[in-house]
């Protein structure tokens, strides 16, 4: 069954995009480190698992953590969850079709869409 999926535009601590995936009770969350684009690995940071209310969310983060903006959203389905790929289907918007989380040998992780 497919689940939401969201990217949001954060200006804290620098300029960066969320990746946030809605699991049961938490959305597991990426952080990239430039704009998302067609066809190019972004590097990326993982982050501690984010409130699901964040995908539903845009405006001023508590605690002076800036603010967020929807870059994307939609739903998604899981196709592989391996320790070191993790790819998934997107359904519902007009920008990636897929979306592939490469972790290197040295532990850094690559986010590519397609």
């Amino acid at each position: 069954m497919p689940r939401r999926l969201v990217i949001l535009e954060h200006d804290h601590p620098f300029l960066h995009w969320d990746l946030l995936l809605e699991e049961e009770y938490s959305a597991r969350t990426w952080r990239l480190l430039r704009k998302p684009c067609l066809g190019e690995p972004i590097a990326a940071e993982p982050l501690p698992n984010h409130r699901l209310m964040y995908l539903d969310y845009e405006g001023v983060v508590s605690g002076d953590r800036g603010t967020v903006k929807r870059f994307l959203a939609g739903t998604y389905q899981l196709l592989s969850d391996q320790t070191d790929v993790l790819a998934f289907a997107l359904f519902d918007n007009s920008f990636a079709e897929s979306v592939l989380i490469r972790t290197l040998e040295d532990g850094r992780p690559f986010v590519s869409f397609a």
